[in-house]
């Protein structure tokens, strides 16, 4: 007769197989081969006046939340001394009338450097690019956050236009998480259940222009969002702004607790190419990478009554004239929101239609 000893060394040996063939099995129903998550040339195009751009948000509850107190806005965080992190922000943003970009080869780099990163979804966007939306809110090297449904100045709205224009982002990621959750498929990392990598709703919010109104403060703060700002604006939605000048923009200005603001939509025209040089030059430096939560978690958030982009009530006049230029501002670019089919925040196209940003001529190598 078999010792009890050896019984239990069998049936310790037979629950090791059954996990281990169970871990495969879940890794061969991965949602996505590698290949699937790198860039595809040509998503990084924004599709003017496209006619699958309408799209209405869904029809549905929202999660479990608990509202939050109104504070105002994060700029940026307090950190203890010595203590030198930085986090990257990245908007995904798009306007009614269009289909904006996904620059995946920001993602690509920031992958391969094992950099973390916070992305800010516009609601309408995650519709437009469910399956980049599942990718980034599985990946446990980014979070993601709300960033209004069509990217409205929520300083010019009221009442249940105000309301929806949050809302519908958070309804958006919760139907975009749903679906994940029928494919029944895992994570980027072949182990956990997609959808339970991904957050059941959205914490963290961006008014966008960094424009807002008391009003639109507490209806982020009673919908359970907080306001998430910047102190560093990359100038990447300038076209004319070179990848040389956002990198000295970025390094000249960062310092420990920073919030740097950049764009993945296909309005971020030099992002990719400065990158390297940027994230280079803050290893350099000695700096290193978190999301802004885990930025918030490591000290003590440095929070501001209302928005603004340099210094306060730069972005609530009707208009921003002042030209973009290497001067780090990011409120001077826009005027107070977008109209339907408005093009003021591109710069003149070769095409009515499409637009992209340049792919970098040479890749700088990993630091």
């Amino acid at each position: 007769m078999l010792s009890s000893r050896l019984i239990a060394s069998l049936s310790a040996a037979a629950v090791i197989a059954w996990s281990s063939a169970a871990i495969a099995q879940r890794a061969g129903n991965a949602c996505w081969a590698p290949g699937d998550l790198v860039h595809r040339p040509g998503e990084e195009i924004v599709q003017k006046r496209a006619k699958a751009a309408s799209i209405m948000p869904p029809k549905r509850e929202l999660a479990e939340y608990s509202p939050v107190p109104q504070r105002g806005v994060v700029r940026r965080v307090k950190l203890p001394p010595g203590v030198k992190l930085v986090a990257l922000t990245f908007d995904l943003c798009e306007q009614p009338s269009e289909i904006a970009g996904y620059q995946g080869g920001i993602v690509d780099f920031l992958r391969q450097n094992r950099i973390k990163a916070t992305f800010f979804f516009g609601g309408k966007w995650m519709l437009s690019h469910r399956e980049r939306a599942q990718q980034l809110m599985t990946d446990s090297q980014f979070e993601v956050a709300n960033h209004t449904w069509t990217h409205r100045n929520l300083r010019n709205l009221t009442g249940s236009t105000l309301t929806e224009e949050i809302r519908n982002a958070q309804t958006a990621y919760e139907q975009v998480r749903e679906e994940l959750d029928t494919k029944q498929c895992t994570a980027p990392d072949g182990r956990t259940p997609a959808a339970r990598q991904a957050p059941k709703r959205l914490s963290l919010f961006r008014f966008p222009f960094g424009a807002c109104s008391p009003q639109a403060l507490t209806e982020a703060a009673d919908l359970g969002l907080l306001p998430i700002q910047w102190d560093v604006s990359s100038g990447d939605p300038a076209s004319a702004v070179s990848a040389a000048t956002i990198a000295h923009n970025v390094l000249d200005s960062v310092r420990p607790g920073s919030i740097v603001l950049f764009h993945a939509n296909g309005r971020g025209w030099h992002t990719e190419a400065a990158l390297p040089a940027i994230v280079a030059g803050l290893k350099a430096k000695g700096y290193d990478f978190v999301t802004v939560s885990g930025l918030m978690a490591a000290g003590e958030p440095i929070m501001s009554e209302t928005c603004y982009d340099l210094r306060p009530g730069d972005t609530d006049q009707p208009r921003f004239p002042r030209p973009l230029s290497a001067s780090n501002s990011f409120g001077s670019w826009f005027n107070s929101g977008f109209p339907t089919g408005s093009t003021r925040n591109s710069a003149p196209r070769p095409s009515p239609s499409l637009s992209a940003p340049p792919r970098p001529a040479t890749a700088i190598p990993p630091r």
